[in-house]
């Protein structure tokens, strides 16, 4: 009996209660010591948390609720700064991986939980910079607006893996930083096993992987993680940058969600298939249809493609975004939608028989640096406000919008995405949806720090413009 105990696996993941997940913390099979609670400031950094130690936390409610100074995490006022952060025992998972002390004549190991939440005000109230909470207002308005009790993501997010210096920073050789392989897509590379640990890694705190390969570029990397629901996979995403990052610094590598770090080969995007579904159903599902997509699908996608240039700062929000969003390398630039070609900012994954519940639509433009939380809530929104205002379906381009002519894109009635930064600043700050869905007070204080970006990016200009600015290198490349 003992021995069949001992070969049944740890359950890192999945606690459905406060009282479970304390009686997790409280065994010691699990050695958890301490409980990191993570969040995202408004830009979304991959490491913003604190620790508390595991024993603090017990049955009583008000342990799952700890205070802390927001002052230098968001633009808060330095009177209002102390927030309390409601940890989501739901959301726990715990680290697998082991520490040990290294202090001489101190001999310990421990582990770690991850643990998400929201932030509240003293008083209860949602905090206005919690970006987390702004994507669960929007999933209530799923319901409100659609019937839809779930909102699927599939998130496909690409990364470099660059040469690191002796500090673990990128090492940059000739403005440029050093990629570790001319592989292909789906051809040659290295480090592969940088993938295969991520996955193992995230594998035993509960998360399914469908595929890994490398990608177009050289030195590009994909891992692909099976769908979840909205907020589940926000979360996924804040972790997985962490992790993909603390496996390649451990390779000797320096892993980078950046949207474009070299010129000349393809950038990194970040696909998101959705779908809406109600009671198991998939609402985005018809099979009376060519394409196999519903009325209301049609309506989400022309949402979509009606805001999306007014989104397209919280999708791509950084100057060097703009690099990647450009004709000629697979980065969708004009606003259509096709069955299957890749040129389009909307793809319709092909249709497998008796497979309806993975109908769904893809948006291919956000890009790995986004902050998941906010993105997801804009995408969503956008679509919910084309279901909520019965916009007429959208027409498939049927061409490779990529080989048109300008005259031929305006007889097709196609726009662009946002040529720059700036200019999706400005589609932004006059947007009603943004402003309804963030709140006027986030979005001046996010428009603010993108606004400090540009002229930070124009201080310093590059004379050759196929290498990264002297801003890009050296504050955009280490922190992405």
């Amino acid at each position: 009996m003992d021995s069949q105990k001992n070969e049944q696996p740890l359950k890192y993941f999945g606690f459905k209660s406060q009282d479970e997940f304390v009686t997790m913390l409280k065994q010691g099979e699990y050695n958890v010591e301490f409980v990191r609670f993570v969040t995202a400031n408004i830009i979304g950094d991959v490491e913003c948390s604190f620790t508390v130690p595991a024993h603090t936390i017990s049955t009583a409610p008000d342990t799952l609720k700890k205070g802390f100074d927001a002052s230098s995490l968001y633009p808060e006022r330095i009177n209002e700064s102390d927030k309390l952060a409601c940890f989501d025992p739901a959301t726990a998972r715990i680290l697998p991986i082991v520490y040990h002390t290294e202090t001489p004549g101190f001999d310990r190991k421990w582990k770690e939980a991850v643990i998400f939440g929201d932030i509240i005000d003293a008083d209860g109230q949602p905090y206005v910079y919690d970006s987390r909470g702004k994507l669960k207002q929007v999933l209530k308005l799923a319901g409100e607006i659609a019937g839809a009790d779930r909102v699927f993501l599939g998130p496909e997010l690409e990364f470099f893996l660059f040469k690191a210096d002796a500090d673990g920073n990128p090492l940059i050789v000739d403005d440029n930083p050093v990629p570790m392989d001319d592989g292909e897509y789906f051809k040659g590379g290295r480090h592969g096993r940088v993938r295969k640990e991520v996955q193992l890694l995230m594998s035993e705190m509960g998360y399914e992987f469908e595929y890994d390969h490398h990608e177009v570029a050289h030195s590009q990397h994909e891992i692909d993680v099976h769908y979840m629901d909205a907020l589940s996979t926000a979360d996924f995403v804040i972790l997985y940058r962490y992790i993909v990052k603390r496996v390649a610094r451990a390779h000797g590598l320096f892993a980078s969600f950046m949207p474009k770090p070299v010129f000349g080969i393809n950038g990194s995007g970040m696909h998101v298939h959705q779908s809406l579904f109600s009671k198991g159903h998939n609402l985005f599902f018809n099979d009376q249809d060519l394409f196999h997509l519903s009325p209301l699908a049609y309506q989400y996608m022309a949402g979509l493609m009606k805001y999306i240039p007014e989104i397209t700062l919280f999708l791509n929000q950084f100057v060097n975004s703009y690099k990647r969003l450009i004709p000629g390398y697979e980065a969708p630039v004009y606003i259509c939608w096709d069955p299957q070609n890749r040129s389009n900012l909307i793809r319709k994954p092909q249709y497998m028989p008796g497979n309806e519940l993975a109908t769904r639509l893809e948006l291919r433009s956000p890009d790995p640096a986004a902050n998941p939380y906010l993105g997801f809530a804009l995408m969503i929104a956008a679509g919910l406000r084309g279901i909520s205002e019965k916009l007429p379906k959208p027409a498939p381009s049927g061409e490779n919008v990529y080989a048109c002519t300008p005259e031929r894109l305006e007889e097709l009635g196609i726009r662009t995405l946002p040529r720059s930064l700036e200019e999706a600043i400005h589609l932004a700050e006059q947007s009603t949806l943004v402003k309804e869905t963030l709140g006027e007070r986030f979005l001046d204080d996010y428009l603010f720090v993108k606004k400090k970006e540009v002229e930070a990016f124009y201080a310093a200009p590059e004379a050759d413009p196929f290498k990264l600015t002297k801003y890009e290198r050296e504050v955009l490349l280490p922190a992405l």
